[in-house]
Parts: C-alpha cells; structure tokens; sequence
C-alpha cells in the first residue's frame, strides 16, 4: 500500500469525489462502466441504472459530501478514506464519520465501488 495525495489519483477517483461533493447527478454516474457494481452498507447495486438511482437518493438526495483523509493506492485500486458529512440520519453513527472507498478502475472507468465504516484492527501495525 502507498499512500499518495488527492493529485496523483487517477483523474476518473478525482471526477468522482469532485461530482459527489457538487451534488452532480449525471457526472457521478459517467464515470461508471455500464455494468458497474457499487457495494454500500453490504447491499449490491448492480448496472448503472441501479447505481444511479442508488446516488440519487443516496448521496445527492442526502447532500453527502466526502472529505479524503487518506488516499493510498494498492495494486492499481484506489482507497478513498473520507470524512463523511450530510443530512442522512446520523443517530447511530459517530460524531465524525469516517468512511473507507474502494474503487476498482479499468479503461479509465468505475468498475466497482465498495463503501465500508471501517472499525481498526489490533492486528495492523498502525492500528490506534
């Protein structure tokens, strides 16, 4: 694992975050494949229609808004480690609400995405 800035991200993560962070439906969505897959919250939204339809109401529809914290690249995926923020119901969820991206990217395109609250692990050096 490498961790690199924002930068040095390939354009294809940064047109995503920057399209989240605008609330910018249609550009959220170009940067998919057509068969696509986003894993959020271990629910499979599969196809970009569905995907869209999931960031609709999901992430636009909740104003989300992601703040990088983090950024490593590992063997060509991309881990956005983010600052959540939003109008989704917060009441079971931390004040400060870190989330883990994984994004897999062929032909300068999103294959698959999978979102995950991460808890750390005794078992990693780095580990708080």
């Amino acid at each position: 694992m490498k961790t690199i800035s924002l930068a040095e991200a390939p354009q294809v993560v940064r047109d995503h975050l920057a399209a989240i962070n605008n609330f910018d439906l249609d550009s959220i969505v170009a940067v998919f494949a057509d068969d696509a897959f986003v894993n959020d919250n271990s629910r499979e939204i599969r196809g970009r229609d569905a995907v869209r339809t999931f960031f609709a109401r999901e992430f636009v529809g909740d104003s989300v808004t992601i703040e990088p914290v983090e950024v490593i690249e590992h063997y060509g995926d991309i881990i956005i480690r983010g600052r959540y923020d939003g109008t989704f119901d917060r009441s079971q969820l931390p004040e400060v609400l870190i989330m883990s991206n994984y994004l897999t990217i062929r032909e300068n395109r999103i294959v698959a995405e999978y979102i995950i609250f991460n808890q750390p692990s005794p078992h990693n050096e780095t580990a708080a």
